[in-house]
């Protein structure tokens, strides 16, 4: 064949492919340069976690909302987005009550990554990459359409619909993943979208405290754990909003506490709190006495003002009095260490600012919002023994608990509407909802007598491999611990409504 008419037919072709390809989602390579599980996800066939973004339904209203976090705090997420009621749902105009659920019709997808938690630990241990490609699967789990049906199937065989929106109903996974999950979005030419927790709160916080150019000097409190603390996200994004508002940096303090063990005790996690012992045990995670950042103060044992009723605290002293064993036993013991801890850290500080807000930056938190509430009044009362009252000035007279959750909720309704995605069915609602469990391949070394991954395994995993360790499968009673449902049935309605009928 002459080399003209070659040309010709190569041109030829490739006007065929672009006709061809041009009905399909398209993978976008922009010269990213992509973790490992990201590149499986968008170019590895053979790989578990290839997702095909060409395949992804044109019309996504139909399809339901992802939402995940590495626990089932984040159901307090997923109970705002399911109970929201902020728009006229004809218009779309803010009306804050038009008595019509603004989801009204829509479909959810919850998944708990129960057994990797706690997020908030893998930095600390030097894993932030592992802890960055478990927020990736989580979402590839969403965007993807199987699931295992239980811990024992080699393969996944139950068949789920993808997700027309993500939600990171995790602050520590925000912190971590979103940008990567981003990335991974963009690249695979999807018009999935994906938003997070921090941005939502941080724009509300401000929003709500009407902070602008003539705002007095006051401060922000950020609780939130470890992992998310330590990754600056929250005091970066405020920083950034501040600049939008063209507010000086100088008038807004910031101070953060890691909450440390706080969202594991609202999980019941049983390194942290184990509502069946009577006494303290070898293997606790949790607080104890000692002078480090994470320890409890014995010189600030009285303004903790813990609850030593029943087994809540467990309790060990020598013959000369010292304690042998000081441990916190349940959820609201450690809310009472770390909101007293991130006003002892602002005292210490000498910044002289008020404290008027307090964003929970974790989704467990709110769970414990009514004791937060009481340990701030007790604060404004404390007095030292020299009479002196050490945080009532540091303690404004309204202090605002921000829980992001709604605000996320807000913004989910207004993309998908902006994008011509909501569901507009006149349906009941409905959830899917998922948690990860040991892989019923790992050997008895690395798991716990409760069944569990050993601290040790779950944080000295490397990222990059094919390795199932966990597996994501339906709630059920027995995955699910039995305190876990009964306080999302009294703080949750709406999400317990949907989710006790499926579990078996």
């Amino acid at each position: 064949m002459k080399s003209g008419h070659l040309s010709i037919c190569l041109l030829s072709l490739a006007l065929a492919s672009v006709i061809f390809l041009s009905g399909c989602r398209k993978i976008v390579d922009k010269g990213h340069t992509n973790m490992a599980i990201v590149d499986k996800a968008l170019y590895d066939k053979t790989s578990r976690f290839y997702v095909n973004f060409r395949a992804y339904p044109q019309d996504m209203k139909a399809l339901p909302i992802g939402i995940f976090d590495s626990g089932t705090g984040g159901l307090t997420v997923a109970e705002k987005i399911i109970s929201l009621d902020h728009f006229d749902n004809i218009t779309g105009s803010d009306l804050n009550n038009d008595e019509i659920l603004d989801f009204a019709g829509e479909s959810f997808i919850y998944l708990a990554d129960q057994a990797n938690m706690p997020y908030g630990n893998y930095d600390k241990e030097g894993k932030s990459e592992y802890l960055r490609e478990l927020a990736v699967k989580d979402a590839i789990f969403l965007l993807g359409d199987r699931y295992y049906k239980n811990a024992y199937e080699a393969e996944p065989s139950g068949i789920k619909p993808r997700v027309k929106i993500l939600v990171i109903a995790c602050n520590t996974a925000t912190a971590y993943g979103l940008k990567t999950i981003e990335s991974m979005l963009e690249q695979s030419g999807s018009p999935v979208k994906v938003i997070g927790v921090i941005n939502a709160g941080v724009k509300a916080t401000l929003d709500q405290l009407n902070i602008n150019e003539d705002t007095d000097p006051m401060a922000i409190g950020v609780l939130a754990t470890p992992g998310t603390i330590s990754s600056g996200a929250y005091e970066r994004t405020i920083n950034e909003e501040l600049a939008k508002r063209k507010v000086k940096e100088s008038k807004i303090a910031v101070v953060s506490q890691s909450g440390y063990g706080f969202a594991e005790a609202v999980d019941c996690e049983h390194d942290y709190v184990n509502p069946d012992l009577l006494e303290a045990r070898m293997g606790y995670r949790g607080p104890e006495i000692g002078t480090n950042d994470e320890d409890i103060k014995l010189d600030m044992l009285k303004a903790y003002n813990f609850d030593y009723s029943g087994n809540n605290m467990l309790v060990e002293k020598g013959k000369d009095g010292n304690f042998l064993a000081f441990q916190l036993n349940n959820a609201s013991n450690y809310a009472r260490f770390n909101l007293v801890s991130l006003v002892e850290r602002h005292r210490q500080s000498g910044i002289n600012s008020p404290i008027r807000a307090i964003i929970l930056g974790c989704t467990h938190y709110p769970f414990q919002l009514e004791t937060l509430k009481q340990t701030i009044e007790e604060l404004r009362e404390y007095r030292e023994p020299d009479g002196n009252f050490p945080y009532k000035n540091l303690l404004a007279d309204t202090i605002t608990f921000i829980d992001p959750a709604v605000y996320t909720a807000i913004e989910c309704y207004q993309t998908l509407r902006n994008d011509g995605n909501l569901a507009y069915r006149i349906n009941e609602q409905k959830i899917e909802a998922y948690i990860s469990v040991p892989s019923s391949t790992l050997s008895d070394d690395v798991l716990t007598p409760e069944g569990h991954l050993t601290y040790e395994f779950k944080y000295g995993r490397e990222p990059g491999t094919e390795d199932v360790s966990t597996k994501q499968v339906p709630f059920s009673h027995t995955n699910i611990d039995t305190n876990n449902m009964e306080r999302v049935k009294t703080l949750l309605p709406y999400s317990y409504a949907l989710i006790a009928p499926t579990m078996k």
